[in-house]
């Protein structure tokens, strides 16, 4: 089983004997007991905690990218081998792994920082066997693993990452970027389903350059991704996009089930 998230101002059942409330109430259940003693620090501020990797240049770019603009001061100290930077409610979290394998780096932060993840973005390359340019938005997990199997690319059979509210509109706003850029047509900007990790507990969802070395070093497209955060989170005294504990008594939240690894039917539903 695969899932994609898309935002829409469709009505939606929300009743327990609907099958999203189960598979919500399952992906719910995943929170190991650690991450419980941090959920209570409602006196702290919400944050968005942003992930970047320096062994991609498909994580780094876009995320040099944003640091360069306006309003960024160094953050707390994570641990030694990380980085991090602060502008108004974003956190920037840089390291030196695959970005796969670090896994409840939304918890970790909440300990150490006692500040409220309220989100998770990764910065990424995405990887296809057709090679095309491509901006990609996509939640995480790999729920079509059974138990006894090895993910290839981190998180744990069976489980998938709360879906960020935000990939609905951030497509979208993604598709004005890029044309503005003058990426489009030769970019495909699309949503794809889950299929890895890390692991995380808050909403999650993955930014992605495609999909060959050439693209993942491409500025223009880093650009791009970078803008799309600065937008999106409505950096710089912007209104941010998606927000959807802001905006859940106008929007409902779509939950998509189905499909191969891209899923033009639930992208078709966003656009």
């Amino acid at each position: 089983m695969l899932l994609s998230t898309i935002v829409r101002s469709c009505p939606i059942v929300n009743h327990s004997r609907h099958p999203f409330f189960h598979l919500n109430r399952s992906l719910r259940s995943s929170k190991p007991l650690s991450s419980l003693s941090s959920t209570h620090h409602h006196h702290h501020p919400m944050v968005s905690l942003l992930v970047a990797t320096t062994s991609d240049p498909a994580s780094i770019n876009p995320a040099n990218a944003l640091l360069a603009m306006p309003g960024w001061q160094p953050g707390p100290h994570f641990q030694d081998d990380m980085k991090s930077f602060v502008n108004e409610g974003l956190r920037v979290l840089l390291h030196g792994k695959s970005i796969v394998v670090e896994d409840y780096l939304d918890t970790r932060w909440e300990e150490v920082t006692g500040e409220v993840v309220d989100e998770v973005i990764f910065l990424s390359k995405h990887t296809a066997a057709s090679n095309k340019p491509a901006l990609t938005v996509h939640p995480i997990g790999v729920p079509h693993l059974r138990e006894g199997d090895v993910p290839p690319q981190g998180g744990k059979p069976g489980w998938a990452a709360l879906p960020n509210p935000r990939i609905g509109p951030w497509i979208r706003l993604l598709k004005n970027i890029a044309q503005a850029h003058n990426l489009v047509p030769e970019f495909e900007i699309t949503l794809e389903a889950t299929h890895h990790g890390p692991m995380t507990n808050k909403p999650t969802m993955f930014l992605e350059i495609g999909s060959t070395e050439d693209y993942w070093k491409r500025q223009d497209a880093a650009q791009v991704m970078a803008q799309l955060v600065w937008e999106g989170l409505g950096l710089g005294g912007g209104t941010d996009v998606g927000n959807w504990s802001r905006e859940n008594d106008k929007k409902k939240v779509l939950l998509g089930i189905g499909g191969g690894h891209y899923v033009p039917r639930h992208m078709n539903v966003v656009l």
